[in-house]
């Protein structure tokens, strides 16, 4: 019979990052903006290499509030024209983090 190991526990490489190396800026838009009056879920663009463990740290130690969710999405960069060249914007990471409902992050 054969005994199934369980991997060893997953640890991440690379740089340890600080909370305010994880947000890089707010994203204030329409739609983010009826995101945080409605569902009061803010949207932040993060580092690349950040996880959603580290996203949900920074933005508790940083604005001292709690945290119920964090989704993250990654963005790709959009096709652009120069007369007669193509080129590519820069990609980025989008974080979407609901607060519980007696906490709320005042960016106005």
């Amino acid at each position: 019979m054969v005994t199934l190991r369980r991997p060893p526990q997953y640890t991440r490489s690379g740089p340890v990052l600080e909370p305010y190396q994880v947000l890089l800026r707010p994203l204030i838009t329409e739609k983010a903006t009826f995101a945080a009056e409605r569902y009061n879920a803010y949207t932040f663009q993060v580092n690349q290499l950040a996880t959603k463990t580290e996203i949900k740290n920074a933005v508790e130690i940083l604005f001292d509030v709690k945290v119920v969710d964090v989704r993250t999405v990654n963005r790709l960069g959009k096709k652009r024209r120069y007369k007669t060249r193509v080129g590519m914007t820069s990609g980025f990471k989008k974080a979407v983090v609901k607060l519980s409902t007696e906490h709320r992050i005042d960016f106005y």
